[in-house]
């Protein structure tokens, strides 16, 4: 499927940003139109990442315009908004496979476009790579410039400050762009200020500035009320700021959607010496009234009709492991009043809308700061609360230090409810939960299940939670199997496995929701089938059992190979002297790239059928 390009004759000659410097800056306007209108086209028709992309045509445009892109250095943090940029730098008519397996990656990506400085996933990495980059390109001595343009979501993460703070120490050449989407555009962000700002950004203004500082610096009273009559000047026409304190020149705020005014100020800083920031306003879901109203909801969309004001609505399906771990929030809280809630940014996504609405006072989302939500919570569980912190398996790596320091070796009755483990899908390498079990098993003081339904997901929250210790219960994406739920205050024994199937020579030991595959391949096999349930402790008994009355036993995981569940079970065989053969079958040791779920698990021999044949062709 690609899209007819008639009604686009602008955007149909541009191939690569060259195409677009070699237009007129009259026609950039147009091109912003056709941009909007191609992205709103195809995404509507292939699904993706929507309202972030609408937000950033105008600055996407008027970047490639300036700058001398892939020479000159543009890094986008996170990526959902760079689908324009994808379609400016070469991938216009693959855009419809964004996100598909086989197609474009759902982000920016190095192996995909040299126009994609840096691989992207996770947010908040793009000023420090940008200093990286504006280092070596200082080095280089060819004037090649260095730009990085982050949310005001992601500019809440700590590394974000750490790398500000040492860009603006060393004072290396580089542009940072803050896209400020949480605001409308006020009046002060209009034509007047963004007259202001081609001033402030121009080189006379710069020169004019750095000279009167050097000619007055011997003069102390002077240079002192010189330096106050600058800021007062600026104090008139751009908000006060704590970007300067840190060795920023602070331009701004500016309309993010005016692409003619976004060129000329960009080029001025472009020229400037030293670290720059740029502060801009856009507005997520621009040009398209369904997303600019509800941009959480148009923030990734399925195949929708642009006429139609409604998203289509989900067919009624099982609820989804975020819903249930949502449902045995509010239960638990409506009878204990110490649970408190920890999300980094993740409500929606974890399930924890309705919990922050009847339970505000006991939930904190301290925005996209894994490692501060980790430390938090110990806090929280020292001063007699009970803490469960809400985030996905691959954010998790991000608050690994803190989770050893601050939590386990304090052994605090922190509980982590971690959502999207194993294979996530669409997202691809950085999204993937594929790690979590091996780089959780080896912490003391840990308690780890993975259930294999909603049931014993649910059971497993109670057990965690009713601990004086750290628990993790990690779950995948997508939804539950039809179980009906138990008791909320029903919880199970702490490391015990259950045997589903009774078979002869053959066992599979089944971790997490990969137990409907592993159960049809035991029925084909005439195997005993396990769910193990416990990562940490394993169930001993029965595996020293199992290992006796069975030839071959094969650990089957939705988890890396390398360190996972497996490679606990074949310690605890080999620390014992038993005589058994064992087989692993997980994730292999390489990234996950995107696709769906289905063709993931399939790819990687995770379906009944391949686990048939990889056991068929191991006992052979």
């Amino acid at each position: 499927m690609t899209t007819n390009l008639t009604n686009f004759p602008l955007l149909s000659t541009i191939d690569s940003p060259a195409d677009l410097r070699a237009l007129s800056q009259g026609d950039l306007i147009n091109v912003s139109n056709e941009l909007r209108s191609y992205l709103l086209n195809s995404v509507s028709k292939s699904s993706g990442h929507f309202a972030s992309g609408l937000g950033t045509i105008e600055l996407t445009v008027a970047l490639h315009y300036v700058y001398n892109t892939p020479f000159d250095h543009l890094i986008w943090d996170v990526g959902h908004q760079a689908y324009p940029h994808k379609i400016l730098t070469g991938r216009r008519d693959k855009l419809h496979t964004i996100r598909q397996k086989g197609g474009l990656h759902p982000f920016p990506w190095r192996e995909e476009s040299e126009y994609d400085t840096l691989s992207v996933g996770h947010s908040s990495t793009s000023i420090s790579a940008a200093l990286g980059l504006a280092v070596a390109a200082d080095k280089e001595g060819k004037n090649r410039k260095t730009v990085a343009v982050i949310g005001d979501g992601a500019m809440t993460a700590g590394i974000a400050f750490e790398a500000l703070n040492h860009a603006g120490d060393i004072k290396k050449d580089m542009l940072v762009i803050l896209n400020d989407n949480d605001m409308s555009i006020s009046e002060n962000v209009g034509a007047l200020n963004n007259h202001f700002a081609k001033i402030l950004s121009s080189s006379v203004f710069a020169s004019l500035r750095e000279g009167s500082k050097r000619i007055l610096s011997n003069i102390p009273p002077i240079k002192e009320l010189a330096s106050r009559a600058e800021e007062h000047l600026k104090g008139m026409v751009v908000p006060s700021t704590f970007f300067e304190e840190l060795g920023f020149n602070y331009i701004g705020p500016i309309d993010g959607h005016d692409v003619n005014g976004l060129v000329d100020t960009i080029k001025n800083m472009s020229h400037l010496k030293g670290p720059q920031l740029l502060h801009v306003i856009t507005t997520k879901g621009k040009g398209y009234q369904a997303a600019e109203q509800d941009p959480i909801k148009y923030h990734a969309v399925p195949k929708f009709n642009p006429s139609d004001t409604n998203l289509p609505k989900k067919v009624a399906s099982l609820p989804s492991y975020s819903q249930i771990f949502g449902d045995w929030l509010c239960k638990t809280a409506e009878t204990d009043k110490k649970l408190v809630a920890v999300t980094p940014a993740m409500a929606e996504g974890s399930g924890m809308v309705e919990f922050s609405k009847r339970f505000p006072d006991q939930y904190y989302d301290v925005a996209i700061a894994e490692q501060h939500a980790v430390t938090y919570a110990a806090g929280l569980a020292i001063g007699g609360l009970k803490p469960v912190v809400a985030i996905y398996s691959t954010f998790l790596q991000r608050g690994y230090d803190q989770l050893i320091h601050d939590v386990a070796i304090q052994n605090l009755p922190v509980m982590f409810a971690v959502d999207r483990a194993g294979v996530v899908g669409a997202d691809g390498a950085t999204h993937q939960g594929a790690f979590d079990l091996s780089y959780l098993r080896c912490i003391p003081n840990l308690t780890i299940m993975a259930p294999s339904d909603e049931r014993e997901c649910q059971l497993m929250l109670t057990t965690g939670y009713s601990l004086d210790t750290p628990s993790i219960v990690r779950y995948p994406r997508g939804n539950g199997i039809g179980q009906e739920l138990p008791k909320i205050s029903d919880t199970i024994e702490i490391g015990k496995a259950v045997t589903k199937y009774k078979g002869s020579k053959i066992a599979l030991l089944s971790f997490g929701p990969i137990l409907a595959e592993v159960e049809k391949a035991g029925k084909v096999l005439g195997a005993t089938v396990v769910d193990m349930r416990f990562i940490k402790p394993l169930d001993v008994n029965l595996l020293k059992d199992i290992s006796q009355s069975h030839q071959v036993l094969i650990t089957i995981e939705d988890n890396a190979i390398a360190g996972g569940a497996g490679s606990g079970v074949n310690e605890y065989i080999l620390s014992q002297g038993l005589c058994v053969k064992v087989l692993n079958i997980g994730l292999p040791d390489q990234f996950i790239k995107h696709g769906s779920q289905e063709e993931i698990h399939h790819e990687l021999g995770l379906d009944h059928q391949s686990i048939v044949d990889k056991v068929n062709t191991f006992i052979a």
